[in-house]
Protein backbone atom coordinates (compact mmCIF):
# COMPACT_ATOMS: atom_id res chain seq x y z
CA UNK A 1 0.00 0.00 0.00
CA UNK A 2 1.49 3.33 -1.01
CA UNK A 3 1.21 6.02 1.61
CA UNK A 4 0.54 9.47 0.20
CA UNK A 5 2.08 12.17 2.31
CA UNK A 6 -0.60 14.79 2.86
CA UNK A 7 0.55 18.14 1.46
CA UNK A 8 -0.48 20.94 3.79
CA UNK A 9 -1.76 23.81 1.70
CA UNK A 10 -0.63 27.33 2.45
CA UNK A 11 -3.60 29.60 3.17
CA UNK A 12 -4.00 33.31 3.88
CA UNK A 13 -4.13 32.25 7.53
CA UNK A 14 -0.75 30.48 7.24
CA UNK A 15 0.75 33.70 5.86
CA UNK A 16 -0.61 35.71 8.82
CA UNK A 17 0.79 33.15 11.27
CA UNK A 18 4.20 33.27 9.58
CA UNK A 19 4.39 37.00 10.30
CA UNK A 20 3.52 36.48 13.97
CA UNK A 21 6.14 33.73 14.29
CA UNK A 22 8.76 35.84 12.51
CA UNK A 23 9.05 33.32 9.68
CA UNK A 24 9.83 34.96 6.33
CA UNK A 25 7.44 34.46 3.41
CA UNK A 26 8.89 33.47 0.01
CA UNK A 27 6.90 34.46 -3.07
CA UNK A 28 7.65 34.14 -6.81
CA UNK A 29 5.63 34.68 -9.96
CA UNK A 30 4.56 31.95 -12.37
CA UNK A 31 2.47 32.14 -15.53
CA UNK A 32 2.21 28.57 -16.84
CA UNK A 33 1.72 24.98 -15.71
CA UNK A 34 5.31 23.72 -16.14
CA UNK A 35 6.93 26.58 -14.25
CA UNK A 36 4.28 26.54 -11.51
CA UNK A 37 4.95 22.83 -10.91
CA UNK A 38 8.68 23.46 -10.50
CA UNK A 39 8.20 26.52 -8.27
CA UNK A 40 5.63 24.74 -6.08
CA UNK A 41 7.83 21.63 -5.74
CA UNK A 42 10.70 23.95 -4.80
CA UNK A 43 8.86 24.89 -1.62
CA UNK A 44 7.59 28.39 -2.38
CA UNK A 45 4.92 29.78 -0.02
CA UNK A 46 3.04 32.06 -2.41
CA UNK A 47 2.83 32.07 -6.21
CA UNK A 48 1.79 35.33 -7.81
CA UNK A 49 0.24 35.13 -11.24
CA UNK A 50 1.44 38.63 -11.97
CA UNK A 51 0.24 41.04 -14.62
CA UNK A 52 4.00 41.09 -15.30
CA UNK A 53 2.94 38.31 -17.73
CA UNK A 54 2.19 41.29 -19.99
CA UNK A 55 5.94 42.01 -20.08
CA UNK A 56 7.67 38.64 -19.75
CA UNK A 57 5.17 36.38 -21.53
CA UNK A 58 3.65 38.72 -24.12
CA UNK A 59 6.49 41.18 -24.74
CA UNK A 60 4.58 44.36 -23.94
CA UNK A 61 6.43 47.38 -22.61
CA UNK A 62 4.03 47.84 -19.67
CA UNK A 63 1.55 45.76 -17.66
CA UNK A 64 -1.39 47.76 -19.06
CA UNK A 65 -2.33 45.73 -22.19
CA UNK A 66 -3.00 42.36 -20.52
CA UNK A 67 -6.71 41.51 -20.30
CA UNK A 68 -8.80 39.82 -17.63
CA UNK A 69 -9.35 36.82 -19.95
CA UNK A 70 -5.59 36.47 -20.43
CA UNK A 71 -4.96 36.68 -16.67
CA UNK A 72 -7.55 33.95 -16.11
CA UNK A 73 -5.85 31.76 -18.75
CA UNK A 74 -2.46 32.15 -17.02
CA UNK A 75 -3.96 31.66 -13.56
CA UNK A 76 -5.85 28.48 -14.50
CA UNK A 77 -2.64 27.07 -16.03
CA UNK A 78 -0.72 27.81 -12.82
CA UNK A 79 -3.39 26.41 -10.48
CA UNK A 80 -3.27 23.04 -12.30
CA UNK A 81 0.41 22.74 -11.41
CA UNK A 82 0.19 23.71 -7.73
CA UNK A 83 -0.33 21.41 -4.74
CA UNK A 84 0.92 23.50 -1.83
CA UNK A 85 1.44 27.21 -2.53
CA UNK A 86 -1.13 29.96 -2.09
CA UNK A 87 -1.98 31.24 -5.60
CA UNK A 88 -2.65 34.99 -5.86
CA UNK A 89 -3.73 36.60 -9.14
CA UNK A 90 -3.32 40.22 -10.22
CA UNK A 91 -6.45 42.07 -11.23
CA UNK A 92 -5.29 43.66 -14.51
CA UNK A 93 -5.42 47.35 -15.34
CA UNK A 94 -8.95 48.54 -16.08
CA UNK A 95 -10.70 45.66 -14.33
CA UNK A 96 -11.22 47.33 -10.94
CA UNK A 97 -10.20 51.02 -10.89
CA UNK A 98 -12.98 53.50 -10.18
CA UNK A 99 -15.78 50.93 -10.16
CA UNK A 100 -16.20 48.62 -7.20
CA UNK A 101 -18.95 46.62 -8.93
CA UNK A 102 -16.65 45.87 -11.86
CA UNK A 103 -13.85 45.06 -9.39
CA UNK A 104 -16.08 42.49 -7.69
CA UNK A 105 -17.12 40.93 -11.00
CA UNK A 106 -13.48 40.70 -12.13
CA UNK A 107 -12.43 39.07 -8.85
CA UNK A 108 -15.33 36.59 -9.00
CA UNK A 109 -14.40 35.61 -12.57
CA UNK A 110 -10.77 35.00 -11.55
CA UNK A 111 -11.77 32.82 -8.60
CA UNK A 112 -14.47 30.84 -10.47
CA UNK A 113 -12.66 30.34 -13.76
CA UNK A 114 -9.09 29.78 -12.54
CA UNK A 115 -9.47 28.13 -9.13
CA UNK A 116 -6.98 30.57 -7.59
CA UNK A 117 -7.04 31.46 -3.89
CA UNK A 118 -6.82 35.27 -3.77
CA UNK A 119 -6.51 38.42 -5.88
CA UNK A 120 -4.11 41.35 -5.76
CA UNK A 121 -4.72 44.95 -6.74
CA UNK A 122 -2.75 48.17 -6.71
CA UNK A 123 -3.47 51.35 -4.79
CA UNK A 124 -4.47 52.75 -1.40
CA UNK A 125 -7.46 54.78 -0.20
CA UNK A 126 -8.72 55.24 -3.76
CA UNK A 127 -9.43 51.50 -4.15
CA UNK A 128 -10.78 50.91 -0.64
CA UNK A 129 -14.37 50.49 -1.78
CA UNK A 130 -13.34 47.88 -4.36
CA UNK A 131 -11.32 45.95 -1.77
CA UNK A 132 -14.18 45.94 0.75
CA UNK A 133 -16.66 44.80 -1.87
CA UNK A 134 -14.42 41.92 -3.02
CA UNK A 135 -13.75 40.81 0.58
CA UNK A 136 -17.48 40.93 1.39
CA UNK A 137 -17.90 38.27 -1.31
CA UNK A 138 -15.41 36.06 0.57
CA UNK A 139 -12.46 36.66 -1.74
CA UNK A 140 -9.09 37.40 -0.04
CA UNK A 141 -7.26 40.50 -1.27
CA UNK A 142 -3.55 41.32 -1.27
CA UNK A 143 -2.73 45.03 -1.55
CA UNK A 144 0.14 46.69 -3.43
CA UNK A 145 1.75 50.04 -2.58
CA UNK A 146 4.84 52.00 -3.58
CA UNK A 147 5.75 51.63 -7.22
CA UNK A 148 2.46 50.52 -8.78
CA UNK A 149 3.34 49.56 -12.37
CA UNK A 150 -0.23 49.99 -13.64
CA UNK A 151 0.16 53.71 -12.87
CA UNK A 152 3.39 54.02 -14.85
CA UNK A 153 2.05 56.80 -17.08
CA UNK A 154 1.11 58.83 -14.01
CA UNK A 155 4.59 58.42 -12.49
CA UNK A 156 6.36 58.57 -15.86
CA UNK A 157 9.23 56.47 -14.48
CA UNK A 158 10.01 53.22 -12.67
CA UNK A 159 12.22 54.90 -10.05
CA UNK A 160 12.00 54.42 -6.29
CA UNK A 161 8.80 55.79 -4.75
CA UNK A 162 8.04 57.56 -1.46
CA UNK A 163 11.44 59.20 -0.97
CA UNK A 164 9.71 62.52 -0.24
CA UNK A 165 8.00 63.08 3.12
CA UNK A 166 4.49 63.64 1.68
CA UNK A 167 4.48 60.48 -0.42
CA UNK A 168 5.96 58.47 2.45
CA UNK A 169 3.22 59.75 4.78
CA UNK A 170 0.51 58.82 2.26
CA UNK A 171 2.02 55.35 1.86
CA UNK A 172 1.90 54.80 5.63
CA UNK A 173 -1.71 55.99 5.75
CA UNK A 174 -2.63 53.83 2.76
CA UNK A 175 -1.10 50.75 4.39
CA UNK A 176 -3.41 51.28 7.39
CA UNK A 177 -6.37 51.77 5.05
CA UNK A 178 -5.60 48.46 3.31
CA UNK A 179 -5.36 46.66 6.65
CA UNK A 180 -8.65 48.18 7.86
CA UNK A 181 -10.35 47.31 4.55
CA UNK A 182 -9.42 43.68 5.23
CA UNK A 183 -6.39 42.91 3.03
CA UNK A 184 -4.53 39.81 4.25
CA UNK A 185 -1.15 41.19 3.17
CA UNK A 186 0.44 43.98 1.14
CA UNK A 187 3.23 44.13 -1.44
CA UNK A 188 5.65 47.06 -1.03
CA UNK A 189 7.48 47.80 -4.27
CA UNK A 190 10.63 49.91 -4.69
CA UNK A 191 10.46 52.06 -1.58
CA UNK A 192 13.26 52.96 0.87
CA UNK A 193 14.10 50.09 3.26
CA UNK A 194 13.60 52.27 6.34
CA UNK A 195 10.07 53.22 5.27
CA UNK A 196 9.27 49.55 4.52
CA UNK A 197 10.53 48.64 8.00
CA UNK A 198 8.25 51.26 9.60
CA UNK A 199 5.22 50.06 7.65
CA UNK A 200 5.98 46.40 8.42
CA UNK A 201 6.24 47.15 12.13
CA UNK A 202 3.02 49.16 12.18
CA UNK A 203 0.88 46.48 10.48
CA UNK A 204 -0.62 43.25 11.80
CA UNK A 205 -0.77 41.91 8.24
CA UNK A 206 2.41 40.73 6.47
CA UNK A 207 4.33 42.90 4.02
CA UNK A 208 6.01 41.37 0.99
CA UNK A 209 8.77 43.44 -0.53
CA UNK A 210 10.26 43.80 -3.99
CA UNK A 211 13.08 46.31 -3.90
CA UNK A 212 11.88 47.32 -0.43
CA UNK A 213 14.72 45.99 1.70
CA UNK A 214 15.25 43.23 4.22
CA UNK A 215 12.76 44.26 6.91
CA UNK A 216 9.60 43.16 5.08
CA UNK A 217 7.89 39.97 6.24
CA UNK A 218 8.53 38.35 2.87
CA UNK A 219 10.04 38.86 -0.57
CA UNK A 220 8.82 38.47 -4.15
CA UNK A 221 10.65 38.40 -7.47
CA UNK A 222 9.56 37.79 -11.05
CA UNK A 223 10.65 34.21 -11.79
CA UNK A 224 11.89 35.06 -15.30
CA UNK A 225 14.24 37.68 -13.84
CA UNK A 226 15.35 35.48 -10.92
CA UNK A 227 16.38 32.57 -13.18
CA UNK A 228 17.87 34.82 -15.86
CA UNK A 229 15.38 34.11 -18.64
CA UNK A 230 15.09 37.82 -19.28
CA UNK A 231 18.02 39.46 -21.02
CA UNK A 232 19.64 42.67 -19.84
CA UNK A 233 17.37 43.40 -16.86
CA UNK A 234 19.54 44.02 -13.81
CA UNK A 235 17.86 46.31 -11.28
CA UNK A 236 19.58 46.72 -7.96
CA UNK A 237 16.95 44.69 -6.08
CA UNK A 238 17.30 41.60 -8.30
CA UNK A 239 19.41 38.62 -7.24
CA UNK A 240 19.81 36.36 -10.25
CA UNK A 241 20.18 32.70 -9.31
CA UNK A 242 20.71 31.27 -12.81
CA UNK A 243 21.52 32.48 -16.29
CA UNK A 244 19.01 30.48 -18.30
CA UNK A 245 19.14 32.89 -21.22
CA UNK A 246 22.69 31.76 -21.94
CA UNK A 247 22.15 28.11 -21.02
CA UNK A 248 19.04 27.65 -23.14
CA UNK A 249 20.59 29.64 -25.97
CA UNK A 250 23.62 27.35 -25.85
CA UNK A 251 21.41 24.25 -25.96
CA UNK A 252 19.52 25.63 -28.97
CA UNK A 253 22.82 26.28 -30.80
CA UNK A 254 23.98 22.72 -30.10
CA UNK A 255 20.69 21.29 -31.33
CA UNK A 256 20.84 23.35 -34.53
CA UNK A 257 24.40 22.18 -35.13
CA UNK A 258 23.50 18.49 -34.54
CA UNK A 259 20.52 18.69 -36.92
CA UNK A 260 22.55 20.46 -39.63
CA UNK A 261 25.43 17.96 -39.31
CA UNK A 262 23.04 15.02 -39.37
CA UNK A 263 24.20 13.72 -35.98
CA UNK A 264 20.69 14.10 -34.57
CA UNK A 265 18.78 11.83 -34.53
CA UNK A 266 21.24 8.94 -34.18
CA UNK A 267 20.39 5.28 -34.69
CA UNK A 268 19.51 5.01 -31.00
CA UNK A 269 17.05 7.89 -31.37
CA UNK A 270 14.93 6.33 -34.12
CA UNK A 271 12.45 3.48 -34.44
Amino acid sequence: MSVHKEVKRITTNTIQEMKHKGEKIAMLTSYDYSMATIVDDGGIDVILVGDSASNVMAGHETTLPITLDQMIYHAASVVRGVKRALVVVDLPFGSYQGNSKEALNSAIRIMKESGAHAVKLEGGAEVRESIERIITAGIPVMGHLGLTPQSIYKFGTYTVRAKEEAEARKLKEDSQVLQEAGCFSVVLEKIPAILAAEVTKSLKIPTIGIGAGQYCDGQVLVINDMIGLTKGFHPRFLRQYLNLYEQIGGAVQEYVRDVKEGSFPSEKEQY
